[in-house]
């Protein structure tokens, strides 16, 4: 089984009191971490109960009053392993319930981040629960189960757990289907209008089409038929549901910068391939577009309450592909499939030039690993592979 590399912070909660909750899209390893974290909770000699909620016959069994409901946890051992908790109503006001009881049982649960979990978990759950956002497979983990994995395989499939059981090219797209298929299926049926389902999927292929570059909500309406405001409800969905992310551009109210536009990415490189139906390597034209989501993908792992992921661009045409803000001090981080040596691009020399109080910049690119100066800035050259080993702020 592949170690995920966030387990080790899991297992530091086990004997926190708050309610822990692992949330993401369907089938990114939630089960999993929760079955991995009650062997280690039984190992330590805890009395533990599992209750997969997406099985009929347990949720049949969920379907009592809520007094019954927390009678039920309350009775059923000492760390209680609940997945999909999103089925039973008032879930989170029952899991307050029995928090409040002080009998020091812990719950850890997971959800696949539907829009009525973000509601119930703001009324019901304040100051006590603690949320770990749960993504697909990072290169890194990959590499480190199978260690002759190979990058262009990342970038083509990307990360969802279930990919590692087969070799077969053939296999892979069609898991990528089905999981596509079933998060229209399950996550999305319940929000969005039957006859609107066309829609939304043709709104899903627009964004892989467009992913990495400034979008319009005006544009994407006209091209889908529908609203801007359907279009703005519809993204909301998809990032509430943890599938497509926005990133905002970054400015200090300088005359020549972007303020409102923002930039879109899906959870997964495989996903995205999928819903292009494009699988090929390095010579795709967007190959460009693919390491830039890498690198996104891989930043948005990194993300602590004092970290935001933004972008940069001018109406001139500058720009730089991220700035990561920590504390609120920006760093820029520039995307390049090829460079021969350190040098500056230029997005990234016209950024510092305008901000000159930076002191750290990033050039992740396919070859060169090398530091140089600018000003008081330190610009660091990694690898596409260093950076999924190495990177941190």
């Amino acid at each position: 089984m592949i170690n995920r590399l966030i387990l080790h912070k899991l297992r530091e909660e086990l004997t926190q009191p708050e309610v822990l909750i692992l949330l993401g899209p369907r089938q990114v390893g939630k089960t999993t971490l929760l079955k991995m974290l009650q062997e280690d909770a039984q190992r330590k000699g805890y009395q533990t109960a599992f209750f997969d909620l997406e099985q009929p016959q347990t949720l049949a069994d969920f379907n009592l009053s809520d007094r019954a409901i927390i009678q039920k946890i309350v009775k059923a051992g000492q760390i209680i392993f609940i997945d999909e908790f999103q089925y039973v109503a008032n879930i989170s006001k029952i899991f307050k319930a029995v928090f409040d009881l002080r009998k020091k049982i812990k719950i850890i649960c997971s959800g696949s981040s539907s829009l009525e979990i973000h509601k119930h978990l703001k009324e019901s759950l304040a100051g006590r629960r603690f949320l770990y956002r749960i993504y697909p497979l990072t290169y890194r983990e990959l590499k480190s189960f199978f260690k002759s994995y190979l990058f262009d395989d990342y970038l083509r499939f990307g990360g969802m757990p279930g990919l590692t059981q087969t070799n077969s090219t053939e296999r892979k797209g069609q898991i990528l289907s089905e999981l596509l298929g079933s998060y229209i299926l399950k996550d999305i049926k319940s929000l969005v209008k039957e006859e609107n389902i066309r829609a939304f999927n043709h709104l899903l292929y627009l964004l892989a089409e467009n992913q990495g570059s400034t979008i319009s909500v005006n544009s994407l309406a006209s091209e889908v038929g529908m609203s801007s405001k359907a279009i703005n409800h519809y993204l909301d969905i998809l990032e509430q549901t943890y599938v497509n992310y926005r990133i905002y551009s970054y400015s200090k109210n300088l005359g020549n910068e972007l303020k409102k536009s923002c930039k879109t990415y899906l959870y997964d490189l495989g996903i995205r391939n999928v819903l292009l139906k494009d699988f090929s390597g390095p010579g795709r034209k967007d190959y460009g577009t693919i390491l830039e989501s890498f690198v996104f993908l891989r930043l948005q792992t990194i993300l602590q309450p004092n970290i935001e992921i933004k972008f940069w661009r001018t109406k001139d045409g500058g720009e730089v592909d991220f700035v990561l803000l920590k504390d609120r001090k920006p760093i820029p981080i520039e995307v390049k499939a090829k460079i021969g040596r350190a040098e500056i691009p230029a997005g990234l020399k016209r950024f510092l030039h305008r901000y000159p109080e930076v002191q750290s910049a990033y050039v992740i690119n396919g070859s060169v690993d090398d530091q140089v100066n600018l000003g008081k800035c330190r610009i660091h050259y990694l690898t596409f592979d260093r950076f999924a080993e190495d990177f941190q702020v």
